[in-house]
């Protein structure tokens, strides 16, 4: 085998269902079991759906329109695999090492590739003379030129030097990311979460940021030449919103006087269109009937709050603690929800005199990887409203409207179909 070229061999969709049944059984610890090992094999155009192929050997396989979809490759060996026009739809590729992979025009929608590696790679093979002889044709950059990374997890990921030109990463979750020198001309960030990332020498010319979350982003010598940067949110807030002195503070102090004797002193405040990042935390506070529409509240601490009745339709309030917040009545029409925390809040109706209800409103709105296990979701409004891959175990949907909701991913009660009333129009809902 000492300087042997590397030889290809073409499986079956038999054999690879054959060698996939024996590494479940090895995952599964039961007898019969065999590590899944496709290391320079040609799969192309195969189908492993939903396949358990976690540590599996994929390295320089060929995976060219490889179905993938839903599958768990969390820490595959996938070292410059050829994955282009691959499904990948939902797939967990966690950890997983895909240096020098080709990704050209493959679907990643929804998928996890948080702390995976995409840096360069090359492959090498033993040689008598020299030892590991690097075969230079294969050095390559992690390529993912046109693929689509749509709502996928992609937090810690690796990607230094990595050309990934007109790509999609539209609301995708790129937090801590390093993209250091990576090449990104004409690719699509709208509504993406780069906290923390690393993006220094990268090439963004013409690239579409809009929308994105730019805090604590590292950006120096990033080349950024008709770049669209509208809406971004950036790192500071106003200095004023975080003096505990200051306005703001003394504002929300007299609202949640005002609602404390029901209006007899204090007044209520409205905070419309507002930066109020600065708070850190409104944790339990008394925050009845309070008025934020289209105000950033992104990362606060808001858990335990009372807002019935409040008024934060398109608002952001991504990567926002709501856990156990009492939301009745609320609207959040249109507000950004992407990755909230909304655990046990209650999102039921309101009850006025004469025994009227005031429904919260979801309409619109965008709740992405939100988490709403064990929320009172009751007679909700949530007409259009984005809920891909949330999670909605023990959730208490009775009478709740979702027409036109999108439920991609989703995980939801085994319950929900009996128990909401409007499901018309809904997208995906076979997929959750």
């Amino acid at each position: 085998m000492i300087g042997k070229p590397i030889e290809y061999k073409t499986l079956s969709q038999a054999e690879v269902d054959e060698a996939c049944k024996r590494h479940d059984f090895l995952m599964s610890g039961r007898m019969g079991g065999a590590r899944a090992n496709f290391s320079y094999k040609v799969l192309t155009g195969l189908n492993l759906s939903g396949r358990n192929l976690a540590d599996a050997d994929l390295s320089g396989a060929v995976l060219e329109n490889c179905n993938l979809s839903g599958a768990n490759l969390t820490r595959a060996a996938l070292f410059a695999a050829d994955m282009r026009r691959a499904n990948l739809a939902g797939a967990v590729l966690h950890r997983a090492d895909m240096r020098g992979a080709v990704l050209r025009g493959a679907d990643l929608t929804g998928a996890d590739l948080s702390q995976a590696d995409l840096r360069e790679g090359s492959i090498a093979q033993v040689d008598r003379k020299k030892g590991l002889a690097v075969l230079t044709h294969e050095q390559r950059p992690g390529e993912a030129s046109e693929a689509t990374f749509a709502r996928a997890n992609l937090s810690q990921t690796k990607m230094s030097g990595a050309v990934v030109q007109s790509a999609d990463f539209s609301d995708a979750v790129l937090i801590g990311a390093r993209l250091t020198r990576a090449n990104l001309r004409n690719s699509r960030f709208p509504g993406a979460n780069l906290e923390g990332a690393d993006l220094q020498g990268a090439d963004l010319t013409d690239a579409d940021l809009r929308d994105t979350v730019l805090i604590g982003t590292r950006m120096e010598m990033a080349q950024l030449q008709g770049a669209n940067m509208e809406g971004a949110l950036r790192d500071a807030p106003p200095a004023e919103i975080a003096d505990p002195g200051g306005e703001t503070a003394k504002a929300l102090d007299r609202h949640a006087r005002w609602c404390e004797t029901g209006g007899a002193e204090g007044a209520p405040s409205t905070f419309d269109g507002k930066d109020l990042r600065g708070l850190k935390t409104l944790a339990r506070r008394n925050l009845t009937a309070l008025q934020a529409r289209g105000a950033v509240l992104y990362g606060i601490d808001m858990e335990g709050a009372e807002l019935q009745g409040a008024k934060l339709a398109n608002a952001d309030l991504r990567m926002t603690s709501l856990r156990g917040a009492d939301l009745r009545g609320a609207d959040l029409s249109g507000a950004r929800l992407n990755n909230a925390d909304l655990r046990e809040a209650r999102l039921g109706p309101l009850l006025l005199p004469n025994d009227r209800l005031l429904a919260a409103s979801l309409a619109e709105a965008v709740l992405r990887y939100a988490d709403l296990s064990g929320a009172d979701m009751r007679h909700v409004e949530a007409k259009g409203a984005d809920l891909a891959y949330a999670r909605l175990h023990g959730a208490d949907v009775r009478k709740a409207r979702f027409s036109g909701a999108c439920f991609s991913g989703a995980k939801l009660p085994a319950d929900f179909r009996s128990n909401v009333d409007d499901l018309s129009g809904a997208v995906d809902l076979s997929a959750a």
